[in-house]
């Protein structure tokens, strides 16, 4: 549904390779991103030089630093591919566009919606919630992405060290 709406838009559909570095922070404004195919991940990097992970987004999501999109600041996060992807990127006229003038598009806006509740939920998450529950939420979030995701991104991901994720899943499957 996204992809047929923002081919007939005339955005660009880009090739980009594993680990290819699509935003950096700094750029005013941010881009999006319709991912196609493949993985893209967003992540911010500390003064420390360690990365956070914000998001994933595989097949059939859009990805972006929302602030920065809508509000036209410069842009915080990193965005780049995990796996080589195909991607359309998505013009900031387009975003704002569909949902002011075409009304049939209630379904798009939909999933924009469930997919801004993913976030909320995850900063929720981080805020108040065990590892463990973070990693049961990130399971039924992104299903098929665990075997397509090192596990050092999702303890990134989930704001805990590899080992504790180790330990974790060690303590669920003896469950």
């Amino acid at each position: 549904m996204f992809e047929n709406y923002f081919n007939k838009r005339e955005n660009e559909i880009l090739q980009i390779k594993k680990n290819q570095v699509l935003q950096e922070p700094g750029r005013n404004p941010a881009r999006a991103f319709y991912v196609k195919k493949g993985l893209l991940r967003s992540y911010k990097v500390d003064d420390n030089g360690k990365s956070h992970i914000l998001m994933f987004a595989p097949e059939g999501w859009i990805i972006s630093d929302i602030e920065s999109h809508i509000l036209s600041t410069p842009s915080e996060l990193y965005i780049d591919a995990l796996e080589d992807s195909e991607v359309i990127k998505i013009k900031k006229f387009d975003v704002t566009f569909f949902t002011q003038v075409e009304k049939s598009n209630n379904q798009l806006i939909e999933k924009l919606v469930r997919r801004i509740a993913v976030l909320q939920k995850r900063v929720v998450l981080l805020m108040s919630s065990p590892a463990k529950q973070r990693y049961e939420h990130f399971l039924s979030t992104y299903p098929q992405l665990t075997n397509r995701i090192p596990l050092k991104m999702i303890a990134s991901y989930l704001g805990i060290t590899p080992e504790a994720l180790s330990n974790i899943r060690s303590k669920m499957r003896s469950q």
